[in-house]
């Protein structure tokens, strides 16, 4: 069994048929996605590491970021990630756990913790991620049927549907080809709602506008007048899936205007308009705690699933630290 830990020791035509036959496949795992992240370095240390024997049995994508402001520097730096390892049916408990020890021993030293965010189902290896020193922690997801726009339509609930209705005939027009100018426009938005709500740390515009360039990058956003009061900052997996990475939308100040909730149909229409069966909301919460952005999405109709995260702590004093300073910047 070989570990591979650098991009050109992947053989693509392989990483192409693994993404292609896993059942944890997302594009956050492709190559696409880890050359994405390698174009930002001032945003994202990529890494990848595969798990072989006659062919690939698994692959873990993921980069190191931390905060640029000197104190939080020090204290975020951790490793994401997003979707889970992309593993073959195949894929054993011994390769799982090869594979995830390989990712700490590549990481050691450069990371506060590492953490999974699972888009499928890991039940069948999860003893191997636990042997591998990673904890599991519960959280929930959305994931929407969008195999056609009927079913799209046929899930929303009555009040979600209603809105949508009324946002439209009151003049919000769906945008999927946005200049930068208005993806610009769209990403104030977005930094209002960090900066006042989520009080988490936002991409740059940069990142908004790499994003729409890219291939899979899908921004599609929700415009009045000429005027961008809404949208979503999404990717796809090529008939796979399509992923709800940001999503925001300027509510409660539009008469009879839901941005955010027009923002998020226009999501599943394009999937469902473009053959692609499924749209993951990327995440939905503890199921321990109220959250409002759960109640939100889960008026789309979707499955809610419990994938839950892995998580492995390399230094739990800075851990801790680091906890309790974002606790009290959230409360702020």
């Amino acid at each position: 069994m070989n570990i591979l830990t650098t991009y050109d020791s992947i053989n693509q035509e392989e990483w192409g048929a693994l993404l292609t036959n896993s059942l944890t496949a997302n594009w956050f795992q492709s190559p696409d996605a880890y050359n994405f992240f390698a174009m930002q370095p001032e945003l994202f240390k990529p890494f990848v590491v595969a798990v072989k024997e006659e062919k690939l049995l698994g692959i873990c994508v993921g980069y190191v970021t931390q905060e640029n402001a000197k104190i939080r520097h020090f204290f975020t730096r951790r490793a994401i990630i997003i979707g889970g390892p992309v593993l073959a049916p195949t894929a054993t408990s011994e390769s799982v756990l090869k594979l995830m020890v390989s990712v700490r021993e590549l990481l050691e030293g450069q990371t506060i913790y590492i953490e999974t965010r699972n888009f499928n189902d890991y039940t069948p290896w999860q003893s191997a991620f636990l042997q591998a020193g990673f904890s599991y922690e519960q959280h929930l997801n959305f994931h929407v049927n969008t195999s056609s726009l009927d079913l799209v339509n046929h899930q929303l609930d009555e009040n979600r549907r209603r809105n949508i209705r009324a946002s439209i005939r009151n003049g919000a027009t769906i945008l999927n080809n946005p200049t930068n100018a208005q993806v610009a426009d769209f990403y104030c938005i977005l930094q209002k709602i960090y900066s006042t709500r989520v009080k988490t740390p936002l991409f740059p515009l940069s990142f908004f506008l790499r994003l729409n360039e890219h291939p899979n990058g899908r921004l599609i956003l929700v415009q009045h007048h000429d005027r961008i009061i809404g949208g979503i900052a999404a990717v796809e997996l090529p008939n796979h899936c399509l992923y709800e990475w940001f999503v925001a939308g300027e509510d409660g100040m539009h008469e009879h205007i839901y941005p955010s909730s027009l923002a998020t149909y226009a999501g599943l229409k394009y999937a469902a308009e473009n053959g692609i069966p499924r749209f993951d909301m990327m995440g939905a919460g503890t199921p321990q705690s109220d959250y409002g952005v759960r109640d939100f999405k889960a008026r789309f109709g979707g499955e809610k699933v419990e994938h839950g995260r892995f998580k492995y702590i390399a230094n739990p004093v800075l851990y801790k630290i680091g906890e309790i300073a974002v606790k009290i910047l959230k409360h702020k």
